[in-house]
């Protein structure tokens, strides 16, 4: 990733009221130049001030803005080693000014000491609530920031008051951005959903969202059982996604496991046999990374595939009891952002967009292989033979 002073830096520096709100579609550069602007104001201080930086949980923050934080300072060679503390996550600079890290799970920090200035990342999935302890004990300044993928309290309770800026970002005010990300981004203008709030940055809705009332926890509770692995295939764009199932009172608890690109088959199958043993069913797709994966002693098979098969299984799982640990960043994310596709009016279609997919495609193959959810489909399948064998199988409702 380049970090750079772009458009996107240089309207973030002019804003100057006390709470400043920046919504911004997908590659925005939004978190990466706010994180620039604090730093930049922290060197500078005269004074030593506090910086606080929070989102809604420590795994989301260690693979975001932790980590651009770091490589923003590394890149401009400001970097020490001695500056960081890896215990407390806290960034001291020369003039004593700190910049630090924290989630808004974290009850005694969010009501803890006063500091002066507030960076609260990724804003629409913290509560009101947790903003306005944050609030109340942040002397000079506020930025939020958030993808605009529906309404909440940053636009029903603080914008347009007196004491509050809103700025709007594209990928357009991106310059760092490369020819290739670009051209990603502008393939999607068809899809009316997702250009509207990812391309263009503007407010959408969730008439098109997929899933809905997954809850999130701390982590898998130990009288859980563990029943499959999923693995999506993934290399050089898309990434190898790998998570973990269990089954506990009378719900299923997803885990992330893995979640990057660039790895072998032999780094996979190593990988799984490093996890406590459970059968893996994979993308069936790839029946040759599947018998590769097998060479190496791992228990794996494809996943059943058919015709609706992507449709028929998120019908299934729609009915689930659901939860996913907090941990499993890049699942929650697909969670929040997997939509149907839309036509070129805005009308919801039967089918999924591909993207934002690849842990829950793995969730997916796991999911509709385990006894009780082969118990379902057979149930329905019977009733389906008995009763409607003449007729067509109905239509999904997209906006359940």
């Amino acid at each position: 990733m380049t970090y750079q002073k772009t458009t996107a830096y240089q309207k973030i520096k002019k804003l100057k009221k006390r709470v400043r709100i920046i919504q911004g579609g997908t590659a925005a550069g939004k978190t990466v130049g706010v994180l620039m602007y604090l730093a930049a104001k922290a060197v500078l201080d005269k004074e030593p001030t506090l910086t606080s930086i929070v989102s809604e949980s420590f795994p989301h923050l260690k693979r975001g803005a932790i980590r651009d934080f770091l490589q923003i300072l590394e890149t401009q060679n400001a970097y020490e080693d001695d500056n960081w503390n890896k215990t407390d996550y806290v960034y001291t600079f020369h003039n004593g000014s700190k910049i630090e890290f924290f989630s808004a799970d974290q009850p005694g920090k969010v009501r803890g000491p006063r500091r002066d200035r507030l960076f609260i990342n990724e804003a629409n999935n913290i509560s009101f609530e947790t903003y306005e302890q944050l609030e109340v004990r942040t002397k000079e300044f506020i930025i939020i920031d958030y993808n605009p993928v529906s309404e909440f309290w940053a636009l029903t309770e603080l914008k347009n008051k007196e004491k509050t800026e809103f700025l709007k970002l594209t990928y357009q005010d991106n310059e760092a951005l490369s020819e290739n990300i670009v051209s990603s981004i502008e393939q999607r203008r068809g899809r009316a959903n997702w250009w509207k709030v990812y391309g263009l940055g503007e407010l959408g809705d969730i008439e098109g969202k997929i899933y809905n009332g997954w809850q999130i926890i701390d982590e898998v509770p130990h009288e859980a059982r563990l029943e499959r692995y999923g693995l999506d295939f993934g290399y050089t764009n898309d990434p190898t996604a790998i998570v973990a199932v269990y089954y506990y009172n009378n719900g299923w608890i997803l885990d992330e496991k893995v979640y990057r690109t660039g790895m072998s088959n032999r780094e996979i199958a190593e990988t799984l046999k490093t996890y406590k043993p459970a059968l893996t069913i994979a993308d069936s797709a790839e029946p040759k990374s599947i018998d590769e994966i097998r060479g190496y002693g791992v228990n794996i098979s494809g996943a059943e595939k058919g015709r609706d098969s992507v449709v028929y299984g998120i019908q299934i799982i729609q009915d689930q009891q659901i939860s996913v640990t907090k941990q499993s960043v890049n699942l929650i994310k697909e969670y929040r952002n997997y939509l149907w596709m839309t036509d070129k009016t805005g009308k919801v279609l039967n089918e999924p967009e591909d993207i934002n997919n690849h842990c829950l495609d793995a969730i997916r193959y796991a999911l509709m292989t385990t006894g009780k959810i082969a118990q379902q489909k057979t149930y329905m399948d019977r009733i389906f033979e008995k009763h409607l064998v003449n007729y067509p199988k109905p239509k999904l409702n997209p906006a359940r």
